[in-house]
């Protein structure tokens, strides 16, 4: 049980055996026979021997050596039964002789060592136990006669291989835990006898001594864990069983010694294996029967572990012997506030490597076995941190080196530990102002940064300590030291400045390497607490399991937040302080004494003062807070003096004797509560413990003159345990304990880095059995968005001073590398301002912002590579995380702005991704930015376009004149400008913009905010070039990047438009920045119609800017504008339906039908809209028609535009008619009633639009617009038009125009006005054709008559009408013929009908009258009288009573319209 498994061929040392046949084998054990009799018959001593009786005799030694000699060849075919123990005794009892001198007894070990490496010894050799033990009993036991000092350390080397050789054996594992430890202990004894001898034997001592512990060691993985229950029984010492000098003894003759080599030393036997603790606590007795029963109990087990196979219980010797050297500081009267390893550093160095060694080998397995773990967790860490704080860094650095395996491989087990040597060792030695030395900082840090590079480091002292409760801020607390330390303050640049850059970027680089390998955690935690929660009594469920204890966690540093508060509060007030407590639910409204002893227990920073002023108070609820305060302390298995130590380091005990007394009492009758084996009663331990108390200010009080004897102690304690006197060994124990090892009276307050005192070392033992299970974190980022908001700022503060003061290229590097990882850790958990920090912070390196002329901020940034690589960074961030930048978008268009002034951008930057060079259109988008070292100088931008007015060509000839000749630049200044071109290329600025599609809304909407005051800001101090330079960029960049964002141009359109409109308002003359704003609202108009129909009218009435140009720029602009309206129309018609979209588009055409440039392409689109009714709506119907009449009126083109102006008008009555047909078939009576309305007045406008061009001056318009007029009113049937809107036509278009006509034809002159009679002729015609074709319908109306007296009163004026004072014979022939027609008509359809009316206003005799003026026989020649008699007598017998007007023979029960 307890000891190593036998596994064949696991020892790794058995490489360096080699195993002979056995015939072999027995030639080798002659050949070494022979060369130790060699030797031996060399020294007279060992010759021939006479006897009395002249008997020749042998010494016993040479004698079984020759006797073996004679046996072995017998054994060639049976070595594998031979007990080994006949063939190596012979060689052992030379060994062993004291009559041998070294030259023997060091061939005799030479011997033995080849018998070893030989590999005949294994585990399936006969008796191979018995001859491993005889070897290790032989050779610890070697005696010889020390003749000379070099054949003396010749045999002590020789040792030294044989021992180490028994353990790389594989027949080691025979090995009893006994022969283990002597083994051990003899080689250490030679370690320090090589102190007085040659160099050599103090190296090999100590390269054997730590060759032997990792053999040891490295046996530990193959224990089983279920073999250590042997081993956990009390263990017996080894000076009991091996029998070696005592430890004190030895350590005395060290001292004295003094020098023990460079490498390793420290002599110490293993007598006495148990480490005392530094603190001698007294230990618990019962009554001496039970002491000296246990006493021989564990006497016998261990004499059983001892004799066991080599298992864990020689292991836990020797590492606790390794630990008790550690304690050499205690005996040599060197007290803890002095230089701990002035004397030597040797043997702690020594020690400390052997401990490095076995654990770099056991690993793991330690945790597997109580005795070794325990160990671990107290004797060796409380001696670590002792010698953590080393003035020699060559201890330090073993230390961390030590504790760094520790953390590797034992971390689960030693949580406490560790927070401990983090607050105590690492995190006071690395800062200069707790005054360690320059060389010990340098230690601390790369041990600190060591440890950052562990993957799961960081993420577990966030985890374990930050998000707990009882522990203190171990992140934090290392976070905050790296970056102060990479901070340099009032003096250049160190090595541990960068030291401490490296461990912050190793923590960065690490959460930026877990990108991507989080797990969907089901509740984060909830930080929101409304309710009351008892925070001590939290318990994860499952630590192993990541979706419980992430959101445990979370909770807990939530709550941990707002207890620091909370404690803050309470240190200014306790009173205000419960109660912000019981405000956050922190306490329960009611308060209970329990809540509030468990705030005071478990709440870091307190002040510990008023806790102990409020314990103390004699108020009932303060006392009742008490009690329940010591019920939360565990003083099971603890002395009384290390339970006061525990219970008074949670608070400053009071100073006033009465509270002293109360908190007393409480601790007494807890401690009696749970250990009333020694103790009677509750008094007694009250009355100890103020003993306790009075001892500890007597002896650590430097006013008190006469310190306080043992005598005088036990004296002082007679009959307090019920009378009885308490065991005197007891009280010896409890004094000594106090008198080495002081109670802190006053207790660490958690502020600065505590000294780790006896005291405060019980209190880390008390807190690891109590602590929480520590969380081991895997490779996936599960707090890493919690821990980089900690982090980030004073990560890019300290990053930032680095690569400010800094020249080195590798750490500059550096530095870009952490920005990069923190830009992608902001970007991935959205730390928008971090990122925006982190960006503004990079900028300010660029060096671009700095007001510099071009040469020289070309030659600055040039010549800088910090400028460079922050300039490529930054572009770097933008492109790949643009999406959670927002305020900083600001400050990286300043840097742009700034490489467009310096010409170092791509000529197409602004360009958006899908654009192309417009062929049609002669201004030019992303023209290259210029600078005065270019090879060739472009033109001012203002006059890039041709001039359309004399006072701007006047202006560029002024231009031209005031140009200074420019200073051609040097190949050198071509070649860096070129250089610095490539590597702006390399950074991808125009992706920004070519790519901001990708961009989320918010991001987005801070570019284009950024892009909009990046001029102001860039422009302050410019001159009106530069100015105007940096305008037109700007509104580049801004339309590319509204073009690029089409999908959602919502998000940005408004702040886009104004933009644009104050452009276009502000600017009075023609210059390149309103063109820009001109044409990319075009454009972008242009590009999105397509894609965005529910912002058509948002886009189109956006255009109704150019229509408030200032009246010059939209002179000069005219054409170009209209061309791109053109192409806008062909491309785009479908896509716009509603009216105030069409009205906007129509009337930037309108306007150009009387311009000379212009009109051309405005009819070009008018003519696209409204031939065939393409794209002709009711919308628009009205708009074009306008427009149309607008441009047929219009002298600026040809007649032949006019005339196609007016076919088009003609030509929409097909659509109207189109449209009325398909209203009837497709909507409702009621709503076809509304439309065939609207489609009516559409007509009524187009026919009063054509009536307008029909009194052009000019004859080919003026007569075709008649009959465009005629073919509108003729094409109308298809429509139903309302009889009252024919009234209107006749009214407001015919017979207006005709009275208009006859007035020009009467009054104009000739020159004006030419061949009237022909227009006249035309209009008569279509006044006649008009009344004819609405006859049928309109001559049931009641307003008949008078129409029909119009037309009539017409025909008479016409008539009379004279041209030069003759008459138109064409009028006199043409008005006859069509009112003989019209008779006819109305004859025959049974509107003209005879009357016999008394009266004089009868439509039948109202007709004649004004016939007979035109034509007084016209009567006679339609109506015949037997006609006349005929009608007149059938409309007598068959109509009704007659219509009372006269005004048309309609029967009385018709309704009239």
């Amino acid at each position: 049980m307890g000891d190593l498994t036998t596994q064949s061929g696991s020892d790794g040392f058995n490489g360096e055996f080699v195993k002979p046949s056995r015939g072999a084998f027995a030639c080798m054990i002659n050949s070494e026979i022979g060369a130790v009799l060699a030797v031996m018959r060399r020294n007279v001593r060992w010759r021939v021997r006479y006897v009395a009786d002249d008997d020749q005799l042998e010494h016993s030694l040479i004698h079984s050596l020759k006797e073996l000699r004679k046996q072995i060849f017998s054994w060639q075919h049976q070595w594998q039964n031979v007990d080994p123990v006949v063939y190596v005794r012979p060689f052992l009892d030379v060994i062993q002789s004291d009559e041998t001198g070294a030259p023997i007894t060091g061939v005799a070990l030479s011997s033995i060592y080849k018998i070893l490496t030989l590999d005949v010894l294994d585990l399936d050799t006969v008796n191979v136990g018995d001859a491993m033990h005889l070897i290790v009993d032989a050779v610890t036991s070697c005696r010889f006669e020390v003749t000379d000092p070099a054949s003396e350390e010749v045999v002590l080397m020789k040792i030294l291989q044989v021992l180490l050789a028994c353990m790389k054996s594989k027949a080691a594992t025979r090995l009893s835990n006994k022969h283990v430890c002597m083994i051990a202990n003899t080689c250490f004894r030679i370690v320090h006898q090589a102190s007085s001898k040659g160099e050599l034997l103090q190296r090999i001592a100590r390269h054997t001594m730590h060759e032997l512990v990792r053999c040891i060691f490295s046996h530990l993985p193959e224990i089983s864990s279920t073999e250590n229950e042997m081993a956990d029984g009390s263990l017996l010492s080894a000076s009991e069983v091996v029998g070696i000098q005592n430890r004190n003894h030895m350590l005395g003759s060290i001292l004295e010694n003094g020098d023990m080599g460079i490498d390793c030393d420290g002599p110490s036997p293993l007598s006495d294996v148990s480490c005392p603790p530094i603190v001698k606590s007294a230990t618990e007795l019962d009554t001496s029967k039970i002491v000296e029963s246990d006493r021989k109990e564990d006497a016998q087990h261990g004499e059983i572990l001892m004799m066991a196979p080599f298992g864990i219980p020689c292991m836990v010797e020797i590492f606790q012997f390794l630990c008790s050297l550690l304690n050499i500081i205690e005996n040599i009267g060197i007290g803890p506030k002095s230089n701990p390893i002035a004397y030597d550093e040797d043997v702690p160095l020594f020690a400390l490597g052997l401990i490095n060694s076995a654990i770099e080998l056991g690993g793991p397995s330690f945790s597997k076995h109580p005795k070794l773990l325990a160990l671990i967790q107290d004797d060796l860490f409380r001696n670590l941190i002792q010698f953590g704080l080393s003035m020699s860094p060559l201890i330090l650095s073993t230390v961390c080196s030590i504790v760094l395996n520790l953390y590797y491989h034992l971390r689960t087990e030693l949580k406490v530990q560790f927070e401990a040597f983090f607050s105590c060792v690492l995190l006071k030695l690395a800062q200069s102002k707790h005054g360690s030395s320059y060389q010990q900082q340098e230690v601390a840090m790369e041990a600190l940064v060591d440890l950052c590079r562990q993957q799961t480091f960081v993420a577990e002292m966030y985890a374990n300590f930050d998000c707990d409760i009882t522990c203190s801020n171990v992140f934090e607390d290392i976070a905050n030291l790296l970056s102060k330390s990479a901070f340099p303050v009032n003096g250049p640049l160190s090595a541990m400045h960068i030291l401490a850059l490296d461990g912050l970027v190793s923590m960065i680089k690490g959460m930026a390497g877990r990108i991507g390998s989080e797990l969907s955690v089901s509740d984060k935690g909830s930080t929101d607490r409304d309710r009351y929660e008892a925070f001590w009594t939290l318990k994860c469920q499952n630590y192993s399991d990541s979706n419980s204890w992430i959101p445990f966690v979370r909770k807990i540093k939530s709550i941990k937040r707002k207890l620091t508060i909370g404690a803050d509060h309470f240190n200014r007030d306790p009173k205000k302080g419960l109660e912000f407590l019981q405000g956050i639910h922190l306490l329960p409204d009611k308060l209970d004494p329990e809540s509030v002893a468990l705030f005071f227990r478990y709440t870091t920073g307190l002040d510990k003062n008023l806790i102990g002023d409020f314990l103390g108070n004699h108020d009932e609820f303060c006392v009742q807070v008490l009690h329940e305060f010591a019920r939360t302390f565990d003083f099971h298995d603890m002395n009384l003096d290390s339970a006061l130590r525990v219970f008074l380091g949670t608070f400053r005990l009071p100073g006033e004797s009465q509270k002293i007394q109360r908190v007393l009492e409480a601790f007494a009758e807890r401690y009696y509560e749970q250990l009333p084996q020694i103790l009677c009663n509750k008094d007694a331990a009250l009355l100890l413990s103020y003993s306790l108390i009075m001892l500890n200010t007597d002896q650590h009080n430097v006013q008190v003159k006469r310190k306080m004897t043992e005598e005088d102690f036990i004296r002082n304690n007679r009959l307090i345990n019920g009378g009885k006197d308490l065991p005197q060994e007891y009280l010896s124990e409890l004094y000594h304990s106090i008198c080495e090892n002081e109670i802190q009276m006053i207790p660490d307050q958690g502020a600065g880095f505590p000294v780790m005192t006896s005291s405060r070392w019980i209190n880390v033992v008390h807190k690891s059995k109590d602590s929480t299970p520590y969380i081991s974190c895997d490779s996936g980022a599960h707090l890493d968005h919690d821990m980089f908001a900690i982090l980030s700022g004073p990560t890019i503060a300290a990053i930032s001073v680095v690569f400010d003061q800094v020249e080195q290229v590798d750490v500059l590097q550096t530095c870009i590398d952490g920005f990069l990882d923190i830009a992608k850790i902001s970007a991935h958990y959205h730390f928008g301002d971090v990122l925006d920090d982190l960006v503004v912070s990079l900028c300010k390196f660029t060096t671009l912002l700095t007001p510099l002329s071009v040469e020289e901020a070309i030659v600055s940034f040039g010549d800088d590579a910090r400028s460079r690589m922050a300039t490529t960074t930054v572009f770097m961030i933008a492109n790949s995380y643009g999406d959670y930048i927002h305020s900083g978008w600001r400050n990286i268009l300043d840097c742009v702005l700034s490489l467009h002034k310096l010409g170092l951008l791509p000529a197409r930057l602004a360009s958006d991704a899908a654009d192309e060079v417009d062929s049609t259109s002669d201004h030019e988008w992303g023209k290259p930015a210029t600078s005065s070292l270019s090879t060739s100088q472009t033109a001012p931008a203002a006059n890039s376009r041709k001039s359309f007015s004399l006072i701007g060509r006047f202006s560029q000839l002024l231009s031209f004149d005031m140009e200074e000749p420019m200073l051609l630049p040097t190949e050198e200044q071509l070649a860096a400008q070129q250089h610095l071109r490539e590597i702006v290329q390399k950074c991808h600025i125009d992706n920004i913009f070519m790519e901001s599609k990708f961009l989320q809304a918010e991001s987005l909407l801070q570019l284009v905010g950024a892009i909009i005051l990046a001029r102001g800001r860039f422009s302050k101090g410019s001159g009106v070039m530069e100015d105007e330079d940096t305008a037109v960029f700007c509104l580049e960049l801004l339309i590319a990047i509204t073009l690029n964002n089409r999908d959602r141009i919502l998000i940005i359109w408004q702040n886009v438009y104004k933009h644009i409109s104050d452009i276009v308002q502000q600017k009075a003359m023609p210059c390149t920045l309103v063109e820009k704003a001109v044409f990319g609202l075009l454009k972008i108009c242009q590009r999105l119609l397509p894609y965005k129909e529910n912002l058509t009218d948002e886009l189109l009435k956006s255009m109704q800017l150019i229509l408030k140009l200032d009246a010059r720029v939209a002179d000069a602009y005219c054409e170009p504008i209209t061309q791109e309206v053109m192409h806008l129309v062909k491309a785009n018609a479908t896509h716009i339906r509603s009216h105030l979209g069409w009205r906007t588009i129509i009337s930037l055409l309108f306007i150009t039908a009387r311009h000379p440039e212009a009109s051309e392409f405005g009819f070009e689109a008018l003519a696209f809209m409204m031939s065939e009714g393409a794209h002709l709506l009711p919308s628009n119907y009205i708009l074009c028609v306008d427009a149309a009449r607008e441009f047929a009126e219009s002298r600026v083109g040809e007649v032949d535009r006019s005339i196609s102006a007016l076919d088009m008008m003609a030509g929409s009555v097909v659509c109207l008619v189109r449209w009325s047909y398909e209203t009837k078939n497709a909507v409702e009576e009621e709503a076809a009633v509304k439309v065939s309305q609207d489609i009516g007045e559409m007509w009524l406008r187009l026919v009063q639009g054509l009536r307008a061009v029909c009194l052009d001056q000019r004859e080919e318009v003026r007569n075709y617009a008649i009959l465009m007029l005629q073919r509108s009113l003729a094409g109308v049937d298809g429509i139903h038009v309302p009889n009252a809107m024919w009234f209107q036509c006749f009214d407001l278009v015919i017979f207006t125009l005709m009275d208009d006509l006859l007035e020009i034809a009467q009054g104009s002159s000739s020159k004006e006005y030419r061949k009237m009679e022909g227009t006249l002729v035309l209009a008569t015609k279509l006044m006649s054709k008009a009344f004819l074709q609405s006859l049928q319908d309109l001559s049931r109306q009641p307003s008949f008559c008078k129409l029909w007296l119009g037309v009539l009163n017409f025909m008479e004026r016409y008539m009379k009408v004279k041209f030069r004072g003759k008459r138109s014979e064409k009028i006199h022939e043409l008005v006859p013929e069509l009112l003989k027609n019209t008779l006819l008509v109305m004859k025959t359809t049974g509107i003209l009908m005879p009357s016999d009316d008394i009266g004089g206003d009868s439509f039948w005799q109202l007709t004649w009258l004004h016939v007979k003026n035109i034509v007084p026989s016209l009567q006679s020649e339609v109506f015949s009288e037997q006609e006349l008699e005929q009608m007149q007598a059938k409309h007598k017998n068959t109509a009704g009573i007659p219509v009372t007007d006269g005004a048309v023979l309609v029967p009385s029960n018709e309704t009239t319209a």
